[in-house]
C-alpha cells in the first residue's frame, strides 16, 4: 500500500503504522485519518499480522491531534467536523487485534485520545501526555472524555481535561494511561517485543477478549457520535474560533468575552 501521510511497515508479524508528519508534530489532517483507517483495517484482517503498533515519526511527538493549520471552524476532510474521528476511533477499537500506542514524545490533544483508545500504550521516559482542548477552543466529547474516565478514574480524567496539565511517562503509568515506560533508546525494541509476544497468543482468543472488553463500553460510540455534532456547533461559535485566532496570533486567548 502507498500512502502520503503515514508509513506502513510489517515487522515480523507486527504491523507498524507510523504517522509521518514530523514537521507538524504528527498532527493529523483529513487525509491522515483516511490513511490510518485504511491501514488499521488492512492490518487488522491480514492473517500474517498478529499485532498493530500505532506510532509517530521523529523524536518530538507521537501525535498532537488535529492539524490546526487545516482548521478554521472546520477541518479539511470528511466527517461531522471535517475529520472522520468516530470512524478512526472505531477502527482502533473494532479490529480483532491488539493495537499498541508507541509514545516517544508529545501525546497531546487528539494524540492523547489515541493513546486512551489503543489496547496498550508503551512510552519512553521522554513522553509527555496531556490535553489542550479547553485552552484551544476544542474538546473531545466522546472516547477522549467518557472512556478516559474508565481508564484513569473520574477525578483524574476531569483534572486532565479541566486543567490541561502535562504528565510524564512515569505519571501516565501510575494513573493507568500507559502500561510501561522505558528508556528512550529502548522504546522500539520494547514495543516490538510486546508485539511479537502477542503474535504467540491465540488470535481468536485475543479477538474475543478484545470484543468482550469493548462490549462494556460500546455505548460510548453513541456518545461520541452525538458529541461530534455538538462539537461541530461549538466550532461555529466565536468562542471556539478565539482559540485558533490566539494560537495564530501567538497570544493568550480571551474566551470569557464570548460567554453568554
Amino acid at each position: 500500500m502507498e500512502f502520503e501521510d503515514i508509513l506502513y511497515e510489517p515487522r515480523n508479524g507486527v504491523a507498524w503504522i507510523i504517522i509521518n508528519r514530523p514537521d507538524r508534530m504528527n498532527a493529523f489532517r483529513g487525509q491522515t485519518c483516511d490513511e490510518l483507517i485504511k491501514a488499521i483495517n488492512h492490518a487488522g484482517y491480514d492473517k500474517k499480522i498478529g499485532a498493530i503498533v500505532l506510532a509517530g515519526a521523529g523524536d518530538r511527538a507521537f501525535c498532537t491531534g488535529g492539524d490546526q493549520s487545516a482548521h478554521d471552524g472546520n477541518y479539511d476532510g470528511r466527517g461531522t467536523i471535517g475529520l472522520p474521528m468516530e470512524e478512526m476511533h472505531d477502527a482502533i477499537r473494532n479490529v480483532p487485534k491488539p493495537v499498541i500506542a508507541r509514545v516517544q514524545g508529545y501525546a497531546i490533544g487528539g494524540g492523547n485520545v489515541l493513546c486512551t483508545i489503543c489496547d496498550l500504550t508503551i512510552c519512553s521516559e521522554k513522553a509527555i501526555f496531556g490535553q489542550v482542548g479547553p485552552k484551544m477552543g476544542s474538546v473531545d466529547p466522546g472516547y477522549g472524555t467518557a472512556f478516559l474516565a474508565r481508564i484513569v478514574g473520574e477525578k483524574k480524567a476531569r483534572e486532565i481535561w479541566y486543567m490541561c496539565r502535562r504528565y510524564t511517562g512515569a505519571e501516565a503509568v501510575a494513573m493507568g494511561l500507559a502500561n510501561a515506560c522505558v528508556a528512550h533508546d529502548e522504546l522500539d525494541e520494547e514495543v516490538q517485543r510486546w508485539g511479537e509476544e502477542l503474535c504467540e497468543r491465540s488470535p481468536t482468543a485475543l479477538a474475543i477478549a478484545k470484543r468482550s472488553f469493548n462490549m462494556d463500553t460500546a455505548h460510548q460510540s453513541g456518545i461520541a457520535g452525538m458529541g461530534m455534532y455538538a462539537l461541530k456547533l461549538y466550532y461555529d461559535t466565536e468562542e471556539s474560533r478565539e482559540g485558533v485566532a490566539a494560537l495564530t496570533e501567538k497570544r493568550k486567548p480571551n474566551f470569557r468575552k464570548y460567554a453568554k
